[in-house]
């Protein structure tokens, strides 16, 4: 992806998935509808860079998975985690491509729920869709929050270097003093120490910022589908269960800690739960009111994302006033002092 083109690559699936569910909606034979995907020049809809050969990559395993009538869904999930097809699953969250492989995911996940229960292909694509693009703003969002954040935690990394070199502009041996005198030595290690806690701080707090699901209310939205099925609920939840199993994007682990992942899963179950008991209790369809909690999940995830992210700035002074500016003194001033007084003592002498 280029610097000027910042599109998530959630967006970028949920076009595809939209052009999926046209040509579904139509009549399209499912073969014939990923063979036309495939086809089509992805660079033309926009964008250069990794993303759309990662689509392509991804469109082409879908297409030939579909013409040899193998599990369309596995080599979707293969090819976004760059694994054969019917192979392990691995952590999208441990490869270059974690975002590109966790927005493929859901789509593998709905199209096993839907194939399986028998819900309309078309209808479920769609809502997917539209779940996608409410979550790719929801990153743009996110993004610019938390790009003031990190400028600054990087800005103020660099402080003792700049003060090292205004030693040396005003004509100080700064650095000599530095790694040719023990004390130098002393402040050198001390400053070195401080920065290494600053930026492991820094970057905690930024990580803790960062929202640690890439598919807020997928269980939510994957019940949804079963549900306009017809299946049972039994049937209805084994099915999402197995297929969050096999296909349920796995990099929140690499953020958050298996804590986080069972968290949001608890989550997600009692908000199902209380769906499904309200939908038995008023005799209505389960399927709109799922939808529902789902897009409310997500409101609720993008709102405590911003939150994080508006916060960050102002917990970002807290490395930079008990590490960073200490360091500066080190490396900065420090040496400086000991420059002016090492040259009066040698002027006395």
């Amino acid at each position: 992806m280029s610097d000027k083109d910042r599109t998530p690559p959630i967006e970028r699936v949920a076009a595809v998935t939209e052009r999926l569910a046209v040509l579904l909606a139509a009549g399209v034979p499912p073969s014939a509808a990923w063979g036309y995907l495939s086809s089509g020049d992805v660079s033309r809809h926009g964008r250069s860079g990794r993303d759309p050969a990662r689509i392509l990559e991804v469109l082409t395993a879908a297409a030939d998975a579909a013409r040899a009538g193998t599990d369309v869904a596995v080599a979707i999930a293969g090819a976004a985690r760059h694994t054969p097809e019917g192979a392990r699953r691995r952590s999208v969250g441990r490869n270059g491509d974690s975002a590109a492989a966790a927005a493929w995911l859901p789509v593998a996940a709905a199209l096993s729920v839907a194939i399986e229960t028998g819900a309309p292909l078309a209808g479920c694509l769609q809502e997917l869709a539209r779940s996608q693009r409410a979550l790719g703003q929801a990153q743009r969002d996110i993004d610019a929050a938390l790009a003031g954040p990190r400028s600054t935690s990087r800005l103020v990394l660099a402080l003792p270097v700049v003060g090292l070199i205004f030693g040396l502009m005003l004509g100080f041996d700064t650095l000599g003093t530095l790694v040719g005198t023990v004390p130098g030595l002393v402040c050198l290690t001390g400053a070195a120490l401080l920065m290494l806690a600053a930026w492991r701080w820094s970057s905690a707090m930024v990580r803790r910022a960062t929202p640690g699901s890439t598919a807020p209310g997928l269980a939510i939205d994957l019940t949804a589908i079963a549900m306009s099925s017809g299946a049972s609920v039994d049937r209805a939840v084994g099915i999402v269960t197995t297929a969050l199993a096999e296909f349920g994007p796995a990099d929140p682990a690499e953020r958050g800690g298996r804590f986080a992942v069972d968290h949001e899963h608890d989550r997600d179950d009692a908000a199902i739960s209380g769906v499904l008991a309200l939908s038995r209790a008023a005799g209505v369809p389960a399927a709109d009111l799922l939808r529902g909690e789902a897009d409310q999940t997500r409101r609720d995830a993008r709102s405590n994302a911003q939150q994080a992210a508006a916060s960050l700035a102002t917990r970002l002074m807290l490395p930079l006033g008990l590490c960073v500016l200490p360091a500066f003194m080190l490396v900065g001033v420090a040496p400086l002092l000991l420059s002016v007084l090492s040259s009066t003592v040698r002027g006395i002498g």
